[in-house]
């Protein structure tokens, strides 16, 4: 065959593909549509749009709760961390399983749904506020999600756009734009019944496509010898990386390193931790008709988490191997911006565009969108709710106008999509997992003992949970502006106050994650603040735990 009929085959190729692409395309979104339109028939009270009715299927909640969990951050973000820091993300996975499944659904989901639906409370805020008879935290609550999500909202929707870019060669900002209106468009009309429905349908999705992600690379690669080639690429680590304390991609960077300190305190314990106190999810709680509802989604929520994060981490440290053999570069390598520096959130879609056939590329596109998607929804939702339920309407309408919530809580979505995409514009490149960890770290430290405290501490108070909340707010802001140098260069107000990147320059407090001082600060606080203020009262405690 000639090499013009050889081009004519392909450009052939090229075209039934896209003609494929654009019937898959078009039915995904035509379910997607039909799914909002169903949470919307299915939406006729305040409950119905905060909390889905709380007649949630457990298998709905449980794939609703991963898909919103799971996002292009973790695919696309933390699995081109992978590429460069390796398998040591994999812990990760686990700190996922055991807190963000198992200890969220066994020990916080029961007293969540319990507390929840005793105090009639339809948002995370509201349970916090309702707890402890207090519209500042609940407002307060409000304002930090209305204000701080979006960060991480950004860098979903970067996630979702960076692959749309790769994949089919479209304008980053045109495709930023388009696939987050179509999830405001069905959040902002089906409330959470359309946010759960749409998410169970995006999670099956994703999970498809990761497990043929998974057995495709290892074909690619000669099955689990190629976990043995990838140790022997150690003396490829790149010299500034060797210099953080990278020992390969199959080993755990050297103990106590700054590399250490980044994978560890920022990246393992920040989203894995983190995830106790994210109030997208935590509201999933309030949505089951009763605890054994929960049990039962125990184990398809494990398997999501184990199949989503895993394959992606996995399948990022051995796209190293895969450059190697095929390119001769190591990934980074491979996405080098024109300034010279790698742009870690392209690696994952350059490894599907090279080692996958077209049509994969095309699925996993699909799945990368039902990632974004899916996590977009659980966060605008939460956005509008905490604008229209939270602030305004209890913190600062004093629990009058009920009739406005749902009107509110819709602005509150439209100001969500207006701030996240302009984020989006302006973050720099490879920011994605930098914003993801940034704002779990933000949610233990604010939320995390307040959580604990409403839940399992009957003797803690109003004053003690405000303080520990505003103290973990406050030093967490502190020590990203001024301390952690990945945060605080960026933002440059610590240069320009002190004239260097980092106050602590040149010691590791640098990559000290903010949530390793701010959590334990925000606890103390409220733990010493509550044994010195006046405890609640007893009917107030009674509406809570009951007798």
């Amino acid at each position: 065959m000639n090499s013009g009929s050889a081009g004519c085959l392909r450009g052939k190729e090229r075209g039934l593909n896209f003609y494929v692409l654009s019937i898959v395309v078009a039915a995904y979104v035509l379910v997607v549509a039909y799914l909002g339109w169903l949470g919307y028939r299915r939406t006729r009270s305040a409950a119905d749009y905060l909390v889905g009715g709380r007649q949630v299927h457990p298998m709905l909640m449980a794939l609703a709760y991963g898909s919103t969990f799971i996002s292009t951050a973790a695919i696309v973000g933390f699995g081109g961390v992978a590429a460069m820091y390796g398998l040591s993300l994999l812990w990760l996975v686990m700190l996922n399983i055991f807190f963000g499944i198992f200890v969220a659904f066994v020990v916080f989901g029961r007293a969540t749904r319990r507390m929840g639906a005793r105090l009639d409370a339809h948002t995370f805020p509201e349970l916090l506020g309702r707890r402890f008879r207090s519209r500042f935290i609940q407002g307060f609550s409000g304002a930090v999600i209305a204000l701080l999500m979006p960060l991480y909202a950004a860098g979903v929707m970067i996630g979702g756009a960076r692959f749309l870019e790769v994949q089919l060669h479209l304008d980053f900002n045109l495709a930023l734009f388009v696939f987050s209106a179509v999830v405001v468009s069905y959040v902002f009309f089906g409330g959470l019944k359309g946010v759960i429905y749409t998410d169970a349908f995006q999670g099956g999705i994703m999970f498809a496509a990761m497990v043929i992600l998974l057995f495709a690379t290892y074909a690619h690669l000669g099955g689990f010898a190629s976990h043995r080639a990838l140790t022997e690429l150690a003396p490829l680590v790149p010299a500034k990386l060797a210099e953080m304390g990278h020992r390969g991609w199959t080993a755990m960077p050297e103990f106590g390193s700054p590399l250490w300190f980044t994978v560890v305190t920022t990246i393992i314990m920040g989203v894995g931790i983190g995830v106790l106190a994210q109030p997208q999810l935590a509201v999933r709680f309030m949505t089951v008709r009763s605890s054994r509802e929960l049990y039962r989604a125990l184990i398809p929520g494990s398997l999501f988490i184990l199949c989503i994060p895993g394959v992606a981490y996995m399948v990022g440290a051995l796209s190293n191997l895969y450059f190697m053999k095929h390119e001769g570069k190591l990934a980074i390598a491979m996405v080098m911006d024109p300034s010279g520096k790698p742009n870690v959130d392209k690696i994952i879609p350059t490894y599907i565009q090279h080692a996958m056939p077209e049509w994969f590329g095309y699925l996993f596109m699909l799945a990368l969108l039902a990632a974004a998607m899916s996590t977009l929804s659980g966060q605008f939702h939460a956005i509008g709710t905490s604008i229209g339920r939270d602030l305004y309407q209890q913190a600062l309408a004093r629990g009058r106008h009920q009739e406005r919530t749902l009107p509110i809580a819709k602005l509150g979505v439209f100001f969500g999509f207006v701030l996240t995409i302009t984020l989006a514009y302006r973050l720099q490149p490879g920011i994605i997992a930098v914003a993801t960890a940034l704002f779990f770290g933000m949610c233990a430290a604010v939320f995390l003992p307040a959580y604990v405290a409403a839940l399992f501490w009957k003797k803690a108070t109003r004053a003690g949970v405000t303080a520990g909340m505003v103290a973990g707010l406050v030093v967490w802001a502190l020590w990203v502006l001024f301390v952690h140098e990945r945060e605080s260069a960026a933002l440059g107000i610590s240069q320009m106050l002190f004239g260097k990147p980092s106050i602590a320059a040149g010691t590791k407090w640098t990559v000290v994650d903010s949530l390793i001082v701010a959590l334990p600060v925000s606890a103390l606080v409220t733990w010493l603040v509550s044994l010195v203020t006046p405890p609640m009262k007893p009917e107030e405690l009674q509406a809570s735990f009951g007798q």
